[in-house]
């Protein structure tokens, strides 16, 4: 079998399940942990009507609980709960990145997480995965490790060959240095299967920890479409930053050499907590078998309006609010949260 015919599905493609790694006591979720629980059940009971959802826990037992009473007992046989020790939550970004190969089968990825750079205390969420694929072997299965720093909110795939990075974090400090541009884009087409990578130079948001992960500020939903937040208010701070993503995005072409039809996203109002200023956006949907599971932010009319343009974008697909207000106060929102796994994959 030959790897390099493997490639990193869409994901709009058919699903098995969505993981997420349940906040606790012991993370930085502590002071409003109440208030993070029934974010997590929101998302939990909308996987769980559609496809599997694996859960990674150090409480098992307790997380068990609150999530039967939640979906009862029916709904639970939809739910595998792994026990595992973790620092964190982020599940997009410390679990596997899943190919699909050329026979068909699940291939798992497992990259090195160091906390974005190490800015944070990771060794823990680092170890997951290994733990996870113990749990889940099976023939069906197979792993691969790399020494390489790759979070999975950093790429985004277009299912045929096109994956989608940023500049800001694939060449920030404490990743992958002193590896050049030029070597990382081949690592990244020898390692996820790819014909070409699309480097993106603009769009950080203000009190983004990852060094402006591509999953928060431009996603595909077709071969020939992006999905993207525009800033309209000049007076923004962020504006010139993201006027000149819009640009580069009008700039860019298919694989087919066509231009890209565009989709702006509307930008959220400034959200604050503690006097910070933190990195809402409507671009960090999860799209699962069925739904978009959109995240909002107690902004009326700027939620109404990314909902629309969601379901625009996905017109089969049931849109499911998710308010995310209080997941952005560790700034991160829906898809942060989340890994999704394609249908290849038994959980």
């Amino acid at each position: 079998m030959n790897d390099k015919r493997a490639v990193l599905p869409a994901e709009w493609e058919p699903q098995s399940g969505v993981m997420l790694t349940w906040p606790h006591a012991g993370t930085d979720w502590a002071p409003y942990l109440e208030e993070i629980n029934e974010t997590y059940l929101q998302m939990a009971e909308a996987i769980v009507r559609r496809e599997r959802l694996l859960v990674v826990t150090p409480h098992a037992e307790e997380i068990a609980a609150m999530l039967s009473k939640r979906i009862g007992e029916t709904l639970m046989k939809n739910v595998r709960i792994v026990e595992l020790p973790t620092n964190d939550t982020w599940a997009r970004d410390h679990g596997f990145i899943t190919l699909r190969d050329a026979d068909g089968k699940p291939l798992l990825l497992d990259f090195r997480f160091n906390g974005w750079g190490d800015k944070f205390e990771a060794g823990l969420d680092n170890e997951i995965n290994k733990g996870l694929f113990r749990a889940l072997s099976d023939n069906s299965k197979r792993l691969k490790e790399y020494d390489f720093v790759l979070e999975g909110g950093s790429i985004e795939s277009d299912g045929a060959g096109t994956i989608f990075t940023t500049t800001s974090c694939l060449l920030a400090p404490h990743r992958n240095q002193p590896l050049t541009k030029e070597q990382i884009d081949l690592r990244l087409r020898e390692m996820l299967g790819a014909e070409r990578i699309v480097w993106l130079d603009h769009g950080q948001l203000i009190g983004d920890d990852t060094d402006g992960h591509i999953d928060t500020i431009v996603r595909p939903c077709a071969r020939d479409t992006l999905l993207y937040i525009k800033c309209d208010n000049p007076d923004d701070e962020q504006y010139d930053d993201f006027k000149a993503l819009e640009e580069q995005l009008r700039e860019l072409r298919t694989a087919e050499g066509e231009p890209y039809k565009l989709m702006p996203l509307p930008f959220p109002d400034p959200i604050f907590y503690d006097g910070e200023r933190l990195p809402a956006t409507y671009a960090n949907f999860l799209i699962i078998n069925g739904a978009v599971l959109v995240p909002t932010y107690r902004q009326p009319e700027k939620d109404a309006m990314a909902i629309e343009t969601l379901q625009k974008a996905f017109p089969d697909r049931e849109m499911v609010p998710i308010d995310s207000t209080i997941i952005t106060r560790q700034h991160g929102s829906i898809h942060c949260c989340t890994m999704q796994f394609p249908k290849e994959m038994s959980l």
